[in-house]
């Protein structure tokens, strides 16, 4: 079986040295450089890497991706694309020829780390899908490009793991236009107006992102529910920025109603209502979202949900509703996962003394 790893590149020399040793188990490794001004090309060749060039004028990812996949021999029978900031966990191989032995796929789903902590835990994960067979596929859109085909495909789920080690310098500019492009060129994609309004969200641009994604959730394909939640929830972000808050509550609100097994939801709204000092809404969401163990393996999970921030948002609204005990055991699971915190501690200070006088009542 004929296994390749194809990607484009540039200006990525920091990375080279742990992408090639993650992608060694492959037969080759082919990478289209688009520009480099740094070394990476001679330390790609210098790994044995086969080295292409081509710059592209206007730049779309899905051309350049497109120009790389057609560097990959025909006979291959596996292609696997990842990016120099990404690492296949070891024994990759051997897991994706035992499923397409025993399935046959034209392309495969794996588990994504698409963020990971200090501890090297998964702090964002969720599946991707970039195996797949050598005919047929193509990539599309100038940005957030997906692999699309006009043939069936038989999609399986391989037990393999990539991680993301992002070069968080790297700007972020060439996206607002390319997502532009993009809902310019397919306006009734759903994905990519969601991705327009969030990156429209990310420049402040209140009103735009606004329009944009109620323009997503009027979309016909835009049917599933954790993205039209977050849809709802940064519609709510934009009207609490501008100082409406009462069209920010109703958002928050139809979020919860849409995607009701979402603990990002219910955080959201009580962290809108802690903001307001409205602690006795803010605890019944966040005691809903406790409730809520197990994160959707989606990329709409976020970090605030899940991590300190959520049980220093619980002690607050606990001590502030009388449940002194509680606001106790939040902040002492804050401590627990980042203990680098000072207020923690101070709160936790505060806070004994109450919880003790309840305790003896």
């Amino acid at each position: 079986m004929k296994v390749i790893v194809y990607t484009i590149a540039k200006n990525e020399s920091s990375f080279v040295d742990r992408w090639v040793d993650s992608m060694k188990e492959a037969d080759d490794i082919i990478v289209l450089d688009t520009g480099s001004t740094d070394d990476t090309v001679e330390k790609l060749k210098r790994r044995k890497v086969k080295v292409y060039e081509k710059t592209f004028d206007p730049w779309r990812f899905d051309v350049a991706r497109n120009a790389s996949l057609d560097l990959v021999p025909e006979d291959t029978d596996i292609c696997v694309c990842t990016d120099l900031d990404e690492v296949l966990e070891p024994g990759w191989r051997s897991a994706l020829e035992e499923v397409w032995q025993k399935t046959n796929p034209t392309r495969v789903k794996y588990l994504y780390h698409w963020k990971l902590n200090e501890k090297e835990e998964p702090v964002v994960s969720f599946y991707t899908d970039k195996i797949h067979t050598r005919k047929n596929y193509r990539w599309y859109h100038p940005v957030h490009e997906v692999l699309i085909t006009d043939q069936p495909e038989k999609i399986e789920i391989a037990p393999i793991v990539l991680k993301h080690y992002p070069d968080n310098q790297k700007s972020r500019s060439s996206y607002l236009p390319l997502l532009e492009m993009s809902v310019k060129e397919d306006p009734e994609d759903d994905r990519n107006l969601h991705y327009l309004g969030r990156e429209y969200m990310f420049y402040q641009k209140w009103e735009e992102c606004i329009d944009t994604l109620h323009k997503h959730l009027r979309c016909k394909k835009a049917t599933w529910k954790d993205e039209r939640a977050t849809s709802m929830r940064f519609i709510a972000r934009s009207y609490a920025a501008k100082s409406y808050y009462e069209e920010a509550e109703l958002w928050y609100q139809k979020a919860i109603t849409e995607a009701p097994y979402l603990r990002e939801c219910y955080v959201e709204l009580a962290s809108f209502y802690e903001t307001m000092n409205r602690y006795d809404l803010a605890y019944p969401m966040l005691k809903e979202a406790e409730k809520i163990k197990e994160k959707s393996k989606s990329y709409i999970n976020e970090e605030f949900a899940w991590n300190d921030a959520f049980y220093d948002l619980l002690s607050i609204a606990s001590f502030y509703n009388g449940h002194y005990k509680e606001a106790e055991e939040a902040i002492k699971k804050a401590i627990e996962i980042n203990p680098n915190v000072p207020r923690y501690q101070e709160n936790l200070n505060l806070i004994i003394p109450y919880s003790l006088k309840a305790s003896h009542e």
